[in-house]
């Protein structure tokens, strides 16, 4: 057999059984070869999302794939071709020649996709610099990780492949320092502690994440309480892996929703919030109350380790506020 054999094309999932031929190859330089309509960074990034199995199981790119097995590939809806430059404001902490980091306001999607074609980080971006990264592809140049759209914090873009691809091998080291802040439901029997799951899509809800998923990748959170009050705690989050969705899942299913997060249960949580008046600003709150607040790395051309840190913004701040005076 001199071809991989095409099992199915449904529901824009691909089945793929690997030929004898085939046998030994990585699995990204495999499926960039059969399936025309993919490069091998897209190969990478479906990789990456979990949204590549091997008899139903997460591998790396790097995998060498053995006759007989099946690949299934899940590809997403198509994005939009390119992205334009639009001028826009942005708060910049720092940048070289190397890379820019960005503190990102809340409200703002850090690169185009199905239906968001304009106003992202990237739009940006593409505005305030030209050298930009180009292994993202043309919607997300430079872009290295990311941060839910109703995140704020700290983010680094890279402007060129090598930064990239030195800056991409320490998030998948899982050396960078990334902490958060967050603001939860409820009160946590101890004062720190460890969250590991595996987390993938969610079985029925495709716009969640979900530890039950039937495949996923391994998560881990280490959090510590910061400060607790009657009815919410404040909470300092350390990634220790980068899922989708990560602390809003992990949060929410050890019993302590994220304030705000509509997808995760923080808006039935609010409810029940005894307190009217923090009841009102907690629903007014409009997003999960969770902040990206440090970012440290090592610089990709110097080597020396760095470190950046932004303040919370105006709404989670008022949060704290009012609670720190009742």
């Amino acid at each position: 057999m001199n071809r991989a054999f095409l099992l199915s094309k449904m529901d824009k999932t691909l089945h793929i059984q690997v030929p004898e031929v085939s046998s030994g190859t990585r699995l990204d330089a495999f499926l960039a070869s059969v399936v025309p309509d993919l490069t091998r960074s897209a190969v990478q990034r479906l990789i990456e999302d979990g949204d590549v199995l091997i008899d139903g199981i997460v591998q790396k790119s790097s995998y060498k794939i053995s006759e007989g097995e099946e690949i299934a590939v899940t590809i997403p809806p198509p994005e939009p071709s390119s992205a334009v430059p639009e001028e826009m404001l942005l708060d910049i902490l720092y940048e070289d020649s190397d890379l820019i980091v960005i503190n990102k306001p809340v409200g703002m999607t850090v690169h185009p996709g199905a239906g968001v074609s304009s106003g992202t980080l990237v739009n940006g971006l593409l505005a305030h610099c030209s050298d930009l990264s180009g292994i993202g592809g043309e919607i997300r140049p430079g872009i290295v990780h990311r941060i839910d759209k109703d995140t704020s914090g700290l983010l680094v873009v890279a402007k060129n492949d090598a930064a990239h691809q030195a800056l991409a091998a320490q998030f998948r080291d899982h050396t960078v320092k990334r902490v958060y802040l967050a603001l939860v439901f409820g009160s946590p029997k101890t004062d720190k502690g460890r969250v590991e799951s595996i987390i993938g899509r969610h079985p029925v809800d495709r716009k969640r994440m979900s530890s039950s998923a039937k495949h996923g990748r391994n998560a881990v959170t280490h959090w510590k309480v910061i400060a607790r009050f009657p009815e919410v705690t404040l909470l300092k989050l350390r990634l220790e892996t980068g899922r989708t969705h990560q602390i809003r899942v992990h949060m929410s299913e050890s019993g302590h929703p994220l304030v705000g997060d509509s997808v995760y249960g923080g808006t039935a949580r609010a409810n029940g919030l005894k307190s009217p008046e923090f009841k009102i600003m907690a629903k007014k709150l409009g997003r999960q109350a969770l902040h990206a607040k440090t970012l440290g790395f090592r610089h990709p051309s110097t080597g020396d380790y760095i470190e950046f840190d932004s303040e919370l913004p105006e709404d989670m701040q008022a949060l704290l506020d009012y609670l720190e005076r009742t």
